[in-house]
């Protein structure tokens, strides 16, 4: 049996949470490797609708551990608060389903004002965040100023370290015309929410050595997605963590070589959320009618996302560079009732048409999508659940997928319901 790690194959937003929730039925651990609460997930089990943007999608299944991981950034206020969410919800969080990494770095109110004052700052050329404090805190991180999870234990580390990381950051603030940080508040307000974060504090890279070596199967569920990883994604238009697979292993202590089997969650078409390059974005009725039928709305942020045809060119560079075995395509019924489809198949600069997406931000706005047409079918395919159940025109088409991004189709979902599933290939059974 195969662990799986799961990830993104676009540029986030693809349908992960449900192909999460549905792969946990088979898997004992799930767990969290990069990001922070930025990254929603949506769930809909039994017409119940949870959002998530911190915590595994895992954790809404009775008998499941889940894990955060070292490479997360915890808002440890967010976490609480999700946790008294899922709990109104009936679903428990306790310390015997939940482990948090004890070397995870937490996002505190500092690294949110920094966020939002570099966005403010920017103008026109704001990356877009979501302003959660994502960045400065895994800058903190790489800095080696940054405050984990378990300073929280000790009051007298966490006063010290208050101070470096302070010093650090009342001069950004000073230059940007803000009052300097009041630290006795934020000690108070770290102190007030440690005993909560505490009682899920563990040594995770053990548990989940404790889990391998006893045969369990563990599933990593990525945030984000390829193209926003902060090396190979579309910088500087990218998240400030890496994205991809070889992330679930520095992202939660446990070799490469117990990964497995990777899955890339795709949508049958495109989207984006904020700025940067989207070579096959529509700006016309066809894209506006793709966001309308997909709720194209950000779970974190409610911004509405930028819709286009299907991009095989990206979506085929990240799978080479995230080594994705097989990808889950989601959203299939989205393009239900369409006459046409297009699938992006190469990009032209002038008069040349080249096959990945460049690294230079000089070519981005240059890039002009080769598309590929093709026939749409009119018949539904919402809440299929078999092949039978889809119109010739449907298989035609991704199968024309995947021979263009060069990987198969593991996982087909047709409505965001858990049991509208498709299961092409079991990752687990790999």
């Amino acid at each position: 049996m195969s662990n799986v790690v799961v990830v993104g194959a676009q540029w986030g937003d693809e349908g992960k949470g449900k192909i999460v929730d549905w792969l946990s039925e088979r898997a004992d651990v799930v767990v969290r490797f990069q990001g922070g609460h930025n990254a929603g997930h949506t769930l809909v089990i039994d017409g119940t609708v949870y959002k998530l943007s911190l915590l595994p999608s895992g954790i809404v299944r009775p008998g499941k551990m889940s894990i955060l991981g070292n490479g997360v950034v915890i808002d440890p206020w967010a976490l609480m608060n999700e946790i008294e969410v899922l709990g109104g919800q009936g679903i428990n969080v306790t310390p015997d389903n939940l482990k948090v990494a004890e070397n995870a770095v937490l996002i505190l109110p500092l690294h949110r004002d920094l966020d939002g004052i570099r966005e403010d700052a920017a103008g026109d050329t704001a990356i877009g965040t979501t302003r959660r404090g994502i960045g400065p805190a895994y800058e903190d991180k790489v800095g080696r100023r940054a405050i984990r999870v378990c300073d929280l234990a000790d009051a007298g580390v966490l006063n010290t370290k208050l101070d470096g990381l302070l010093a650090h950051h009342n001069p950004l603030r000073q230059a940007a015309g803000e009052a300097p940080i009041n630290k006795q508040e934020i000690l108070d307000r770290l102190l007030a929410v440690a005993p909560g974060i505490l009682a899920h504090m563990d040594v995770v890279w053990q548990r989940l050595d404790e889990a391998r070596r006893a045969g369990k199967r563990i599933l990593f569920e990525g945030a984000q997605g390829a193209m926003l990883d902060v090396d190979s994604g579309t910088y500087p238009y990218v998240t400030s963590s890496n994205t991809c697979a070889g992330e679930a292993s520095v992202g939660s202590g446990i070799g490469p070589g117990a990964l497995g089997y990777v899955l890339g969650i795709t949508k049958a078409y495109t989207t984006r959320v904020g700025s940067g390059p989207f070579p096959t974005e529509l700006h016309d009725e066809i894209g506006r009618g793709l966001g309308e039928r997909g709720h194209e709305f950000g779970t974190v942020t409610g911004r509405p996302r930028r819709c286009g045809w299907f991009d095989a060119v990206m979506v085929g560079q990240a799978i080479k560079v995230g080594g994705i075995d097989g990808i889950a395509l989601t959203k299939l019924d989205v393009l239900d009732g369409m006459d046409h489809l297009k699938v992006c198949t190469g990009y032209r600069i002038g008069d040349k048409v080249i096959d990945h997406f460049p690294a230079s931000v000089a070519n981005h706005t240059e890039l002009t999508p080769v598309y590929e047409k093709m026939d749409g079918w009119s018949e539904s395919t919402r809440g299929a659940r078999s092949w039978a159940d889809l119109p010739a025109s449907t298989v035609k088409y991704i199968r024309r997928v995947e021979e263009l991004i060069g990987a198969p189709v593991s996982l087909l979902s047709t409505s965001p319901e858990r049991e509208d599933t498709i299961l092409v290939r079991d990752p687990f059974q790999d």
